[in-house]
């Protein structure tokens, strides 16, 4: 590997590291108390190295949504090939399966982009990440279509279903934060697990019937 691309590359995972922590210390702390001086102590590098990277707390926040809608859709676009093969439940687990996996994650960066919203802190990123955001809503009726056509689904707009997907995947999180319901459920994972069930259970018409 020569210089250059070497350089590159640990420029990179410098980045990924910045993103990693800043996600841990924002898990830990909460974004008000999360400076980028305590960021790049978590990395061990100054505080000037960070604004080689990024010119604000705030782009820091844009690209781990960007990260996080963009492998979303990265993967649901994958699942087409599972379905293809025979696995047609694949794209309603995957979709499940990523936005319930870390509830304190979700409801973390849907604080950040309500916040960047609200101020009007980065307008043009946040078109970009509502686009991915559309991406994914696109991939995802192009299934429903699919499956109703089929005969696999309930026949309703497409768009019922992602509803549906959303509200059941928002309600999750809610309810894994709440503190009324909480002393209520003995088994929080297990629970999370039957919501992604129903969802990719959601409009089947035949239940004898592999999705």
């Amino acid at each position: 590997m020569d210089k250059a691309r070497e350089k590159v590359q640990k420029f990179r995972q410098r980045e990924q590291r910045i993103l990693d922590a800043a996600l841990q210390l924002l898990l830990e702390h909460g974004e008000e108390k999360v400076t980028v001086e305590q960021i790049a102590e978590s990395v061990d590098i100054g505080k000037g190295t960070i604004y080689k990277h990024f010119t604000s707390k705030v782009e820091i926040y844009m690209r781990l949504l960007f990260d996080y809608e963009q492998a979303l859709a990265d993967r649901l676009k994958e699942s087409f090939k599972l379905a293809q093969s025979g696995d047609f439940a694949a794209t309603a687990r995957i979709y499940f399966e990523s936005r319930i996996a870390d509830p304190q994650r979700d409801r973390l960066f849907q604080r950040l982009e309500e916040k960047i919203i609200s101020l009007n802190l980065a307008p043009d990123a946040i078109d970009e990440l509502h686009a991915i955001r559309n991406s994914t809503k696109d991939t995802l009726n192009e299934m429903f279509e699919k499956r109703i056509e089929e005969g696999r689904l309930k026949r309703v707009p497409p768009y019922y279903y992602y509803a549906a997907y959303w509200a059941l995947t928002q309600g999750a999180v809610e309810l894994y934060h709440s503190r009324s319901f909480q002393p209520l459920v003995e088994d929080m994972e297990g629970v999370m697990n039957f919501i992604k069930d129903i969802g990719v259970h959601i409009g089947n018409l035949d239940s004898t019937r592999k999705l």
